[in-house]
């Protein structure tokens, strides 16, 4: 088995994690939920929210990651013994059907992308929705992104830490911003874009009620990538100088910024055609790609159109990169076999769920439970083994693990302030969980 390696530099580890965090969820969900929230109201709750629950949470994985400096599995093991690895292979599954399902949407995104640059994605709504719908169904198309979509990724992985996932994010992410912040100036320059802005950030606290601070703990929990066992695989890549408060606060703060730069590209394009954004999939292959047309001239909309599309690409492969390396890394380092070989298996098992998933949306009858198979991966993984994973872990560093252990890790031997170690270790012990448990019963409909 090769050697295993570290991240080289510190803004590898930033740019990085970061990148596994940043995804398609921050540029559908986050602004949607924002303006249905109230606004800036939302977004004052949702850093409230990190605050108390995603970067302790994230520093959680970290400690466990660095301290073991393996795999999940492996690194749950060293601390708790064997039923407590059982966290960490159940994050390796989660991630894997994570992987398979969001690659048949960043398939689609490819799809789009190539269809942008043709100049075929025009016409009325209705055009619009008949391409998406007539694309989607397909048995063959969608099918073929897909694999290509996690064929990429693979040859990300396997080119190792240093040499692909660092190497990569650092490019990936800075382009991520450049598009991003080009798409922003365009839509707020747009006649009547500053409605937009007004609605994205004037906050409108008469909507804030108990769902929607619910709302912003869930948002704060998945934006994160909180209970994948992706925080902790990457953190045992960390070197023993991180300092992880630090890292997590970096990290949660850029993940941010790209949700609110999200924002700024949505809302104020809609605004300027008299759109109101919806959520999922019908806003980012059907409702914006109407706002584009109407909102712009049309070769600028031609412009922001591939920029869009390109972006999406860029934020969904940052985030499989990273849920591809959970499994990678637990294969080859528990089967001592190489780490090509790991990836090859995490890469097959990947592309059978993304075929399965891709198939289910119109091609085959493939539903449970009334959802298709794809909205089944979704709602198991967001709703159950999400929460799981991450409530568990709050139980097993707060309450498990010997405090010198975590002491240690989390104050980097004595460099960092204890004071903050105390408070981290109250909120994962108590605060963590019940947001936690919250969240849960939210998303299962039961308050």
């Amino acid at each position: 088995m090769a050697e295993r390696s570290n991240f080289g530099t510190k803004i590898g580890v930033i740019l990085a994690t970061a990148g596994s965090a940043v995804g398609l969820g921050n540029i559908w969900r986050f602004p949607y939920m924002t303006g249905q929230d109230g606004g800036a109201a939302f977004i004052l709750l949702y850093f409230g929210c990190i605050l108390i629950l995603g970067i302790p949470g994230m520093i959680a994985e970290f400690i466990i990651g660095r301290h073991g400096a393996a795999n999940a599995a492996r690194a749950y093991y060293q601390l708790g013994g064997r039923w407590w690895a059982l966290l960490g292979y159940i994050g390796a599954i989660t991630s894997m059907i994570i992987l398979g399902f969001y690659s048949v949407i960043a398939g689609w995104c490819m799809q789009y992308l190539v269809a942008s640059v043709f100049g075929q994605i025009k016409g009325d709504s209705q055009a619009v929705t008949v391409y998406f719908q007539n694309f989607s169904s397909d048995p063959v198309r969608p099918l073929i992104w897909t694999v290509i979509f996690i064929v990429i990724t693979h040859l990300i992985v396997i080119r190792g830490v240093r040499g692909g996932i660092e190497k990569f994010s650092n490019m990936l992410m800075p382009a991520l911003f450049v598009l991003l912040i080009v798409i922003v100036t365009a839509s707020c320059m747009l006649p009547g874009s500053m409605k937009g802005v007004e609605f994205l950030f004037k906050p409108d606290f008469s909507k804030v009620t108990q769902s929607v601070f619910l709302d912003s703990l869930g948002q704060a929990f998945f934006s994160l990538s909180l209970g994948t066992a992706c925080l902790c695989t990457y953190a045992s890549y960390f070197s023993r100088q991180t300092n992880l408060l630090k890292s997590a606060g970096q990290i949660a703060l850029l993940d941010s910024v790209v949700a609110i730069l999200a924002g700024l590209m949505i809302f104020p394009a809609a605004f300027s055609v008299g759109v109101n954004p919806d959520s999922g999939p019908s806003l980012i292959f059907i409702t914006l790609p109407n706002v584009f047309q109407q909102a712009f001239t049309p070769a600028l909309g031609y412009v922001v159109g591939i920029l869009f599309y390109a972006l999406l690409v860029l934020a969904a492969l940052t985030s499989t990169i990273s849920m591809h390396e959970i499994g990678t890394a637990m294969f080859f380092e528990e089967l001592h076999i190489s780490r090509k070989k790991g990836a090859v298996i995490e890469s097959v098992c990947a592309i059978l769920i993304g075929i399965v998933c891709s198939l289910s949306m119109g091609a085959a009858d493939l539903s449970l439970f009334g959802k298709s198979f794809l909205d089944c991966c979704d709602y198991l993984t967001s709703n159950i083994l999400l929460p799981f994973g991450a409530f568990m872990t709050c139980i097993f560093l707060g309450w498990v693990v010997p405090q010198k252990v975590v002491k240690d890790e989390f104050t980097n031997w004595g460099t960092v302030s204890v004071a903050f170690y105390r408070l981290w270790l109250f909120l994962i012990r108590f605060i963590s969980p019940l947001c936690i448990t919250a969240v849960f019963l939210h998303q299962m409909g039961i308050i």
